[in-house]
């Protein structure tokens, strides 16, 4: 499997919210987001874009969309697809990702997962891995790596004339 990588640079958490509205309609259940980047580097808030676009795309009502750091697993109604937030930073062992569920998730919900390294060798191998760095001022630097059929399919919402 041939894997490539987009960028996208988030300057403020409106331009993150504005590209997390371009992202949603591209998605599908049973795609897997890795989220990875130190704290505070923006994970949970591009979750939390992403679960509203795709709730209001839904035509749903917006829902609190708290961190899971505690609950660990967070499920939310997406319209076609169930989507599921889940924060593995308290594991200490991948063997506890067996019971949260997520291999079930996996196969047909849209897993966003932050703290991924947590799920050891049950991190599948299609997964999307964002990676989020922390730029000057509130900027942060997105990389989505992937599957090259997969890219495809989101790289409108990188398009510059979208933003």
């Amino acid at each position: 499997m041939t894997r490539a990588t987009l960028t996208l640079d988030l300057p403020t958490l409106t331009a993150t919210a504005g590209f997390a509205g371009r992202l949603a309609p591209l998605l599908r259940g049973g795609d897997v987001m890795l989220l990875c980047g130190p704290m505070g580097a923006g994970k949970t808030a591009l979750a939390r874009a992403l679960i509203g676009a795709l709730r209001d795309r839904a035509g749903l009502p917006p829902e609190d969309v708290p961190s899971p750091t505690f609950t660990l697993v967070q499920t939310y109604d997406t319209g076609p697809f169930e989507t599921w937030h889940a924060d593995l930073y308290r594991l200490s062992d991948p063997s506890e990702v067996t019971e949260l569920g997520l291999d079930e998730a996996f196969r047909d919900a849209l897993c966003l997962i932050e703290w991924p390294d947590r799920l050891g060798a049950d991190a599948p191998t299609d997964a999307l891995h964002v990676a989020l760095q922390p730029l000057a001022d509130e900027t942060r630097r997105l990389a989505l790596t992937g599957p090259d059929d997969t890219l495809r399919r989101l790289a409108p919402a990188f398009a510059k004339d979208s933003r």
